[in-house]
């Protein structure tokens, strides 16, 4: 376990919200300088993580008594935005991994203590496909699959994967866990990762031969669901009674933000002095294109501004010893999942409007239009997975999809 001057001192030095929020907003200039290395390396820089640790951006989410700061949510997603302004690839890397203090911190106790007790400041990747094929054995399971998407997998030393156990000869369903492994093993590939979009977030395949994985390093998704997970004994804060699904679905959806307030700029630099070569007319006369700019700004705010609400809304019945509705769960979650379209369709009205200078690989615009159409892959992010339940649970009717 950490000892407890190493707790004590950290928890001594931890920063104010705004702190955070201001070392963020300050790295946005370097990590902009950093971004075309993250896109050819297909990783982020491993001095962005070193700033990114020292800054203390890891730990917003991380228990208190792991040297964590066990803040509101909402100052995580704060610091996500303004590290995706700077570079998307960079800003969703850190929304992964650095929610995943969040998730470890609902395993049981001795899963927490392999992961923190020797160094606090451990970074874990993850791949939740349910892929992995699973076969239990005496004290836990046997583990073996290849799992793709494992952001920033090349700067952690543990992984969450996904598998299902079968049931049982008596029967039942089977029950979706997440398993954690710590770095000796698996395999990454680092080759399969060759993406139009969001390249540097380093989201590689893992590689797992027939490894063992004890009972109490797996997650149920049940225990998620109904917010009754093994480690709420030891962190029993009211944050970590959320449900982990509405903490992990906005950490792929937030950084879109920063990616389209970085759209919005280039579009307003490249509007500034541009003038068509065959009308002669300036891009910032064109009232189309303030319309889409206008647009942009302002739909940018209001869906942050949900954001903001949702988890305000949140922690307030977490603080309050209440459970959230199933109503506001599925509501939360489709809201995320439209964030990441609504975004790559705004930056869409304004790349058709700035003529052929935008499509330059060299235009500001590009990086972050492209990154906005890859967010919308992941499965979190799309809102025909999620329909069925928000209109379900309007009726009274109960989740077909428990990960909400």
């Amino acid at each position: 376990m950490a000892s407890t001057a190493s707790v004590t001192d950290a928890a001594a030095a931890i920063p104010t919200p705004g702190q955070l929020v201001e070392r963020a907003r300050a790295m946005i200039p370097v990590l902009k300088e950093r971004a075309a290395k993250c896109v050819a390396d297909r990783d982020v820089p491993a001095d962005s993580i070193a700033e990114m640790q020292a800054a203390g951006f890891f730990r917003i989410l991380q228990p208190k008594r792991w040297g964590g700061y066990e803040m509101s949510p909402n100052v995580f997603y704060d610091v996500q935005k303004a590290l995706a302004e700077g570079c998307m690839s960079t800003g969703w890397m850190f929304g992964v991994v650095g929610c995943h203090p969040y998730e470890i911190a609902l395993f049981d106790d001795r899963a927490q203590q392999e992961v923190w007790g020797r160094d606090t400041s451990v970074l874990v990747s993850s791949s939740y496909q349910p892929v992995g094929k699973v076969t239990p054995v005496e004290g836990g399971f046997r583990l073996s699959g290849h799992w793709g998407f494992s952001t920033g997998s090349v700067h952690c030393d543990w992984v969450l994967l996904g598998a299902m156990v079968p049931p049982s000869e008596e029967g039942g369903a089977p029950d979706m866990r997440t398993f954690l492994l710590p770095r000796k093993d698996y395999r990454i590939d680092r080759d399969a990762w060759q993406v139009f979009g969001l390249q540097g977030t380093g989201s590689h395949d893992v590689i797992v031969d027939d490894v063992f994985v004890p009972e109490y390093r797996t997650h149920r998704s049940v225990h998620g669901f109904l917010c009754e997970n093994p480690g709420q004994k030891e962190n029993d804060a009211p944050l970590f009674t959320l449900p982990w699904a509405q903490v992990f679905t906005r950490s792929v959806s937030t950084a879109a933000f920063g990616g389209a307030r970085a759209a919005v700029n280039a579009a307003v630099q490249i509007m500034k002095d541009r003038v068509s070569t065959n009308t002669g007319k300036a891009s910032k006369a064109d009232p189309f294109l303030h319309a889409a700019i206008a647009k942009a700004h302002a739909q940018i705010i209001e869906m942050e501004t949900t954001l903001r609400v949702t988890f305000d809304e949140l922690m307030g019945y977490a603080e309050r010893g209440e459970k959230v509705p199933m109503e506001k769960r599925t509501l939360f979650v489709y809201q995320s999942s439209t964030v990441v379209r609504r975004l790559a369709d705004l930056a869409d009205e304004m790349m058709r409007l700035l003529g052929g200078r935008a499509i330059y690989n060299t235009s500001p615009i590009i990086q972050p239009w492209l990154d906005l159409h890859a967010g919308r892959a992941h499965v979190a992010n799309d809102p025909n997975n999620r329909t069925a339940d928000l209109v379900g649970s309007m009726l009274g009717e109960e989740p077909k999809f428990t990960f909400l």
